[in-house]
């Protein structure tokens, strides 16, 4: 248990996910007018008065059911109360205390947790004695919220920071260190069995239908002394794929949830191979300047096949060599078959994205450059390459400073970006660079 983490629990449709995302300030839970969307356990982050929060977003609870997905929401969500410190038990003020209510009151009891009664939907403040209705419970005093508007969130807020114990800078810094990253892969090729299997513990819903993480979903944990958040998405497909508009809010947010990150892991079916869709995930991290990692999955189904592993190396390398720079691994998520390769290179892709290259060093790689291969003259003018800087980082960044930047042909560009990585590696990450003119002494 973290003494920052907070869950929110409640029945089905009392607004958990938009508390969630108000709290959070993102839109990462899916939002629909039916019931029981949410079924996940799904983090975020919240800042408060300099204080970094975990808040959990669990689906809605209900007993009395028994099909699979309502027992393992229920599964999800005593775990999310187990992880948590303080609970949030979210009530709908407009439809008043129900007997499910008082269910999930028995149940909060027994896990003695610290619970905080929040009654949502009380959207003006002639509503709010609407909240003294849920004082039965034994909890204390009922906080009135409107998570929709945002009205009363503030004060709720601070009722949970005064509750939080801890040194806050040391909470803060924590979160400024994660290594984050991100599994993607179409529906169905096994990154939820691949966090679960990572974590040890049955993180997010398993199931063999396809589509049934429809949100992504994050767990912080600690990997060798390094805090890391996992992000877990719902699988992509193509966009002539998609039916529904939940289904399009989790293509969506899977395509986000590679921006937040720092690596992606996209995950290939062994058995149905390198599909068009895998290669343009791929094209997709690539553009984000996210590093990358392509982990072949169910490869225990295929491995004893004869030749097998290098005729499926070679179609890996001919189908994704518009990033050659990635490391790829075979595994097997079930079994945890060679996983323990895996967090190596995830941790190696965020170093590589995160390394600066000392201008000294970068310009005399530059003079070595320039004295085997120097850019070909175009046109009848030559160019010239005066010195380089590594500005940035995720991803690298490199500048060369030049006389004419249009002159310097795609090809030159990318023989330079293969000497950068002969010379720093870079394994993982994609690499920026870029021609800007010199600007000369006087010039405005």
């Amino acid at each position: 248990m973290s003494e920052n983490i907070i869950a929110i629990v409640g029945r089905p449709n009392v607004g958990k996910s938009t508390l969630f995302n108000r709290l959070t300030a993102s839109r990462t839970a899916i939002e629909e007018k039916m019931p029981g969307v949410t079924r996940d356990r799904l983090y975020g982050l919240a800042e408060w008065r300099g204080c970094s929060l975990i808040i959990i977003d669990t689906g809605g609870i209900t007993f009395g059911i028994d099909d699979q997905v309502s027992t393992q929401v229920r599964y999800q969500v005593n775990l999310a109360v187990e992880e948590a410190s303080i609970i949030l038990f979210l009530l709908d003020g407009r439809e008043g205390l129900t007997a499910l209510d008082q269910e999930i009151a028995e149940m909060l009891r027994k896990s003695k947790k610290h619970v905080i009664p929040v009654v949502n939907k009380l959207d003006t403040l002639s509503m709010e004695d609407d909240r003294y209705n849920f004082f039965s419970f034994g909890f204390g005093e009922p906080i009135a919220i409107s998570a929709s508007h945002g009205r009363g969130t503030g004060d709720l807020l601070d009722l949970v920071y005064d509750q939080v114990p801890g040194n806050r800078e040391d909470n803060k810094q924590e979160m400024e260190d994660l290594v984050k990253v991100a599994v993607i892969g179409r529906p169905n090729v096994g990154k939820s069995s691949l966090v679960n299997t990572l974590l040890g513990k049955e993180r997010v819903i398993v199931s063999q239908l396809p589509g049934t993480t429809r949100e992504a979903v994050d767990t912080h944990f600690i990997y060798k002394g390094q805090s890391c958040l996992l992000i877990d998405t719902a699988g992509i497909r193509r966009k002539s794929r998609v039916k529904d508009d939940v289904e399009y809010y989790s293509v969506v947010r899977s395509l986000k949830a590679v921006q937040r990150a720092d690596v992606a892991l996209l995950l290939i079916d062994a058995e149905s191979g390198i599909t068009e869709q895998d290669q343009k995930l791929a094209g997709y991290v690539d553009q984000t300047g996210r590093g990358l990692v392509l982990v072949v999955n169910k490869w225990d189904l295929v491995r004893g096949e004869e030749n097998a592993r290098q005729l499926f190396l070679e179609d890996l390398k001919r189908k994704f060599s518009f990033v050659s720079y990635a490391p790829y691994i075979f595994i097997s998520a079930l079994s945890g078959w060679r996983l323990e390769k895996l967090f190596p290179l995830i941790i190696q892709t965020w170093q590589e994205q995160h390394k600066r290259i000392p201008t000294a060093l970068l310009n005399e790689l530059l003079e070595d450059i320039l004295s085997v291969n120097p850019p070909p003259t175009v046109k009848g003018k030559r160019v010239k390459i005066f010195y380089a800087t590594q500005p940035e980082i995720k991803p690298p960044k490199f500048i060369f400073f030049v006389n004419e930047p249009g002159l310097i042909h795609f090809s030159y560009r990318r023989y330079l970006e293969n000497r950068l990585r002969e010379s720093f590696n870079y394994s993982g990450t994609p690499i920026v660079v870029k021609f800007k003119k010199r600007e000369r002494r006087g010039d405005s």
